[in-house]
């Protein structure tokens, strides 16, 4: 979804560029990963176990890389990324380098202020994505930061008060969730903010508890109908397109045999300059020395990056891409759905 500063001629301009790097097989998408550390205790994610050390290591730039690409979505993510102080010069350098483009932040939220993210909007992001699985301490102990749900819900309403309309909601779909996919929709209606899902794997580190197995899969099908049957109602709340989220009860199933494309359309570039084709894959190359990728024949996960690179561009998306919460419900009003 576009944000506020954009306007609707550039619907049709961000169609080409898609048009021109599909055709080209260039990425659509590339994520720097800006440093691997974190300082959350996620227990499906090792990060948090990156050496500290590794800040010495860590690219002073990725406007090179940027300009190199220059794709059509850039996320940038770690690790924490908020956790460079210098990530407001990292984030304006390659907004400098790339000219049409679409600029993402994904963080857990916790050093995230109103005012840190002022300065990171200003640098040029357009839109946030925090971390959010929960709307009760649940959220706080999978994250292992206390307090953190209560932070978030303080921090996103004082973020679109100051204007700062692109601000989403990662939500990873789990086992013991299914419950809370709906009322987070609803909440991040109210204050004027979307939703993106993604869906658990425990491919980062073995960790199986959230996995969803077929015994929750008829729970999981009627979730997924929910959301859809909001999403047809309610365009800009929730950013998947339609087509990412009707394939992930097929996963759960088993059924997906699909290679996977995570590579072609997007890449993982990361805190040294090595290129991966996805977050749990081992780097490749440098970027300077960039190969393209071919389909793999891979399941084992779907992950949004992996299931959107595969999404169809039908007429649906054009509306997703057109709609914004804050067009959808003004920050104030409280109806829910």
């Amino acid at each position: 979804m576009l944000t506020s500063e954009f306007r609707p001629w550039h619907v049709p301009v961000f169609l080409a560029k898609y048009a021109y790097l599909t055709v080209t097989r260039r990425p659509v998408l590339v994520h720097f990963e800006v440093t691997m550390r974190c300082n959350a205790h996620c227990g499906f994610c090792d990060y948090w176990k990156t050496d500290p050390s590794a800040k010495e290591t860590e690219l002073k730039s990725f406007a090179e890389c940027a300009s190199f690409f220059n794709p059509m979505v850039i996320t940038f993510t770690g690790g924490e990324p908020t956790l460079r102080r210098d990530l407001e010069d990292l984030i304006s350098s390659v907004n400098r380098a790339v000219r049409l483009k679409y600029m993402t932040l994904i963080t857990h939220g916790a050093m995230l202020s109103p005012e840190r993210a002022r300065s990171i909007w200003k640098a040029g992001i357009n839109q946030f994505n925090i971390s959010l699985d929960y709307l009760d301490e649940r959220h706080d102990n999978a994250r292992g930061i206390p307090g953190l749900g209560a932070k978030i819900m303080r921090t996103v309403p004082r973020m679109r008060e100051i204007g700062i309309t692109g601000v989403r909601f990662n939500t990873v779909i789990k086992r013991d969730n299914l419950d809370q996919l709906m009322p987070i929709v609803r909440r991040a209606r109210e204050i004027g903010c979307g939703v993106n899902f993604s869906c658990y794997t425990d491919n980062k580190n073995g960790n199986a508890d959230g996995v969803i197995d077929r015994e929750n899969a008829s729970e999981l099908e009627n979730a997924i109908e929910e959301i859809l049957a909001f999403k047809r109602r309610h365009r800009g709340v929730i950013t998947n397109s339609d087509y990412y989220l009707e394939q992930i009860p097929r996963y759960v199933r088993g059924e997906i045999s699909e290679p996977c494309r995570s590579g072609m359309r997007t890449i993982h570039v990361n805190p040294l300059g090595m290129v991966k084709r996805c977050p749990d894959f081992p780097a490749d190359f440098h970027w300077t020395q960039y190969r393209k990728y071919q389909p793999i024949d891979c399941n084992a996960c779907y992950y949004a990056c992996r299931g959107e690179a595969q999404a169809p561009m039908r007429f649906s998306r054009v509306l997703d891409v057109m709609a914004t919460p804050a067009r959808t419900l003004p920050v104030g009003n409280f109806a829910h759905d």
